[in-house]
């Protein structure tokens, strides 16, 4: 099954900040609801999305990688791929994101993604995953403008002048460095999808679930 999904938000920063947070992998993966960022593995990024049913918790793998990063025109596309460990099937999809400024303080970014899903949960059909991942964007958004509030565009590294200047690391230990790069990231709450998608999600679950897949991967950084 095939299915486009078109999804805006704004976020409360000039466009020329607004852009480097946006594809700051690390740094935006907290405001992503129920997502995780695993490890960093060159350019390819890995993480979860968890989400739960009542009593009934799920999770999704996924990874992704930028395949355009044109940051002249504020425009990136992703590809990303993810599994329900579950086994009930596997979705890939392409995104593109497009940045405008929509005023000398907020920028617009409208997200296009083409959907691809195969196994069993493809059979469940349309219609629930456009207003969950709407709903997740949303929050995201929610997320992101608070975050930037909180920690400023330079991030909450640089929010005490007196802190101690961090210690270079040793040569040695960086040049011994090797594989994929853990990010020890604080532990995600699952997203709860009664309060996403309401009770249509008790007959249409597994398609909301796949939605949330699109989140996991979207603004991935090339490293």
């Amino acid at each position: 099954m095939a299915e486009q999904l078109i999804n805006e938000f704004t976020v409360n920063r000039p466009i020329d900040e607004a852009w480097p947070v946006l594809t700051d992998v690390e740094r935006i993966a907290p405001c992503l609801p129920g997502a995780q960022l695993k490890e960093i593995d060159g350019d390819d990024y890995r993480g979860v999305v968890k989400v739960k049913l009542g009593a009934i918790h799920s999770q999704f793998k996924g990874d992704a990688h930028f395949v355009e990063l044109d940051n002249d025109n504020y425009r990136a596309v992703i590809k990303g791929a993810g599994r329900d460990t579950g086994g009930r099937g596997n979705a890939t999809a392409e995104i593109s994101a497009q940045a405008e400024a929509l005023s000398p303080t907020s920028t617009k970014v409208v997200v296009t993604t083409d959907l691809h899903i195969t196994g069993k949960v493809a059979q469940f059909g349309r219609g629930i995953m456009g207003d969950v991942s709407a709903k997740l964007m949303a929050q995201f958004a929610v997320n992101l403008n608070e975050m930037l509030d909180e920690q400023g565009v330079g991030g909450a590294a640089n929010e005490s002048d007196d802190a101690a200047p961090t210690e270079p690391a040793e040569p040695a230990a960086a040049e011994a460095a090797t594989g994929p790069r853990v990010i020890d990231g604080p532990a995600t709450e699952p997203i709860d999808l009664m309060e996403v998608g309401g009770t249509s999600v008790l007959k249409r679950a597994i398609p909301a679930l796949i939605a949330v897949l699109v989140l996991v991967v979207l603004f991935r950084r090339r490293g």
